[in-house]
């Protein structure tokens, strides 16, 4: 029986001030399952990795940032807009608090990634990226890793979004890979932070991979799955992002 609270984490946080806004658009989620064992050596001794029936995910998550700007600030051109991907695992801290682990964070503006890598504390990386959408509806998305190392570092996937969309049912597999409203950060200086975000619940729909192809999992030391990918996709949601806390 799961005894860690889910849905607390996607309650907006009250008394807490909004430090940024955000538009995340044309996601894929990735997902594959790995033993606990292959990824406890690269994840901080203060949080337990999470599972769902015993087994550990790992995600590959590509999208497109709109409007990023600071709560108190207007979008700033050349900084708002950019492709993304990430590669993660869930972790929580004592039982509570379910979050993500990011790998890496590749990001197509180099700027947000100085400013994340030194403010937040993020392992992000400078990325070239595109996104492509057919007529058919299929959707071309690559990433290439520019700096800094380990190098290389790209995906490379071609999906098409598939079926009606629908919120994740708390419980599910689903909710446990997509409704992630918390993130943790090692400082470098013996403290962890845990951050938090707030949108609507995703609108999620299956997906079918066409292609994939990548050497994140490498570079991030990471032995890539076998088997195909889970897959889902959402349009979008817009977010509010809170400054991180000591956990």
């Amino acid at each position: 029986m799961d005894d860690i609270d889910r849905i607390a984490p996607t309650r907006r946080p009250e008394g807490r001030r909004v430090a940024q806004h955000q538009t995340w658009e044309t996601l894929l989620f990735l997902h594959w399952r790995v033993p606990v064992e292959a990824l406890r050596p690269l994840i901080p001794e203060a949080l337990e990795i999470d599972t769902f029936d015993g087994d550990a995910w790992v995600g590959l998550v590509p999208f497109t940032m709109r409007g990023v700007r600071l709560s108190w600030l207007p979008p700033v051109p050349g900084t708002s807009d950019f492709h993304e991907t990430n590669l993660r695992t869930y972790v929580h801290h004592r039982g509570k608090n379910p979050g993500v682990w990011f790998f890496t964070l590749e990001a197509a503006a180099w700027i947000p990634v100085q400013v994340a890598r030194a403010g937040w504390h993020l392992p992000y990386h400078h990325a070239k990226m595109s996104l492509a959408r057919g007529a058919d509806g299929v959707i071309d998305y690559a990433s290439e890793r520019r700096s800094p190392p380990p190098l290389p570092a790209h995906c490379k996937v071609r999906y098409q979004p598939a079926g009606a969309p629908s919120a994740a049912v708390p419980g599910t597999l689903e909710h446990f890979l997509a409704e992630r409203y918390l993130l943790y950060a090692d400082t470098g200086r013996g403290r962890i932070q845990r951050g938090q975000v707030h949108h609507a619940p995703y609108p999620l729909q299956p997906a079918t991979v066409h292609s994939w192809e990548e050497s994140l999992f490498a570079a991030c030391g990471i032995a890539r799955p076998d088997a195909e990918p889970l897959a889902h996709y959402a349009s979008g949601v817009d977010v509010e992002i809170f400054d991180l806390e000591d956990i």
